[in-house]
């Protein structure tokens, strides 16, 4: 695989040497050796968030494919610019920042403990690499596709943009004919599956660490969360105190696993609270779920005419699809996608300030003590909760979102299956219970929302009580906190 050669250029060191290097021109170029550290052969990308990102020969034969292209297409939080201007980012730029952050993670681990753990220059190729093509998998506006469409025309299945992003990589390999060896492959396939599919790493009879930098199914630390929450945050005009450079600075491997100085206890647990604020304030804005419902029911209408869903399980017509499938569904010929084209046109419609066509109706909190045995509310929860006569409602009237946000381990806090060291001098690894830090920490670590629409905005006041009525048959109480104002009820009928 070559000789490491290290970069006196600072982040150039994260084009660590290749497993194999591009000819520009088969037939004529010349190949340089294994090991090289001639920077004609590395491009130089600016990032407006990590600054400039040195891109390695093998790496840029994977970005300059269609698939990976296609990524520029994929905005990288779906439908929330309609909500934050500013969102516009895609999963291209987001790729390159995880490539970016693996390098200089790898890197920093190398140079503090390289010849104790053995780390050679596969490893840092291989963890670049998940990173750099670990969301190829992803469909039209990103996790609508994977979490909101697919359950709907196809229930039951297991797709996941992780399973794709490594059949998608068996693909772009033989389809472009790069020349990495299958085992170095396989590495980079079960990294990026790590985290959906814990025991795709079980494989590994060594440095298993190497599998908890990209997509961490151990304890949810990985640089993926790095990238996203500070080019999210970005985007959205929030601020983000978290600061990934200091735990990737002081991150250590102690036992084939990463733990980190128990002085930075706080700021891990800043990650997995400004993820979960972003979760609430952003991912899950209710403006931006009543869009995303909306566009939802038009791929639902249009996918008997186009075949989205079957594409969703063959790479070969999967990377065509992107978030132009909206000018696809607007432009075709048939009068089939009649009531697909409707709800796109009211969607491009949209003014801001004013109701969307999907009326918000209010939303409650589960109760904590009845979060064990929650179960999704559903349409016909609310239908059958309705008790007055004089406007029957029917589940079609009905659409409901129910909500999960935590800290990435449900009700568990994600903090105790990380492992922490009292300082570099120190060999031992232990964990660490919240009330030994702080007692403002949170006692519970999940939240369950409930919120509910009417598609017909005569019918606001209507899906509204009925909803109420539920919440005291469940509760007892109307636990809900937030509902459509008297004003926007009067402007609707």
């Amino acid at each position: 695989m070559g000789e490491y050669c290290p970069s006196p250029q600072g982040d150039s060191a994260l084009a660590a040497p290749p497993l194999t290097l591009p000819s520009s021109s088969p037939a004529t170029a010349v190949r340089p050796s294994y090991g090289s550290c001639d920077r004609s052969y590395v491009k130089q990308v600016f990032d407006n968030l990590h600054g400039s990102i040195s891109v390695d020969p093998l790496a840029l034969q994977f970005v300059d494919t269609e698939e990976f292209q296609r990524l520029r297409d994929l905005k990288q939080l779906g439908l929330t610019y309609l909500v934050y201007p500013g969102a516009v980012h895609t999963r291209f730029e987001h790729s390159l920042g995880v490539y970016s952050l693996a390098g200089k993670a790898i890197n920093n681990l190398k140079t503090y403990q390289g010849v104790e753990l053995g780390i050679d220059p596969v490893d840092m190729q291989t963890v670049k690499l998940a990173g750099l093509l670990h969301d190829i998998g992803h469909g039209p506006f990103s996790h609508l596709f994977e979490h909101e469409f697919l359950p709907r025309v196809d229930p039951g299945s297991s797709w996941s943009h992780e399973k794709m992003s490594v059949l998608l990589l068996d693909s772009i390999v033989d389809k472009h004919a790069i020349d990495i060896e299958n085992d170095y492959l396989k590495m980079v396939k079960d990294m990026i599956t790590a985290s959906s599919d814990p025991a795709s790493t079980t494989s590994a009879k060594e440095k298993h660490f190497l599998y908890d930098i990209v997509a961490n199914g151990r304890n949810g630390i990985d640089v993926d969360k790095f990238d996203y929450i500070g080019r999210d945050c970005r985007a959205c005009g929030l601020g983000c105190n978290f600061q990934y450079w200091r735990l990737m600075e002081g991150m250590r491997v102690m036992g084939d696993e990463i733990c980190y100085p128990a002085k930075d206890y706080l700021s891990i647990h800043k990650l997995f609270s400004t993820r979960a604020d972003l979760h609430r304030t952003v991912y899950t804005h209710a403006k931006v779920k009543a869009v995303e419902l909306m566009l939802v029911d038009a791929l639902v209408e249009a996918n008997d005419y186009l075949g989205i869903s079957l594409h969703a399980h063959d790479p070969e017509d999967f990377w065509k699809l992107d978030d132009t499938i909206i000018k696809t569904i607007e432009t075709a010929p048939n009068n089939e996608l009649k009531k697909a084209k409707e709800i796109i046109q009211r969607i491009r419609r949209r003014e801001l300030y004013k109701l969307f066509e999907l009326q918000f109706c209010n939303q409650y909190s589960v109760p904590k003590d009845k979060l064990e045995h929650f179960k999704n509310i559903t349409a016909q929860d609310i239908v059958c909760s309705q008790k007055s006569s004089e406007v029957l409602l029917k589940e079609e009237d009905v659409a409901v979102c129910n909500v999960k946000i935590d800290l990435t381990r449900g009700k568990y806090n994600p903090l105790e299956s990380i492992k922490f060291f009292m300082d570099f001098g120190c060999d031992e690894k232990f964990p660490i219970i919240d009330d030994r830090v702080s007692h403002l920490l949170p006692a519970y670590n999940e939240d369950r929302i409930v919120r509910v629409y009417a598609k017909n905005p005569e019918l606001v006041d209507v899906v509204s009580e009925a909803f109420e009525n539920l919440q005291m048959r469940m509760y007892g109480e109307k636990t809900q906190v937030h509902e459509t104002p008297k004003k926007k009820k009067i402007r609707s009928n």
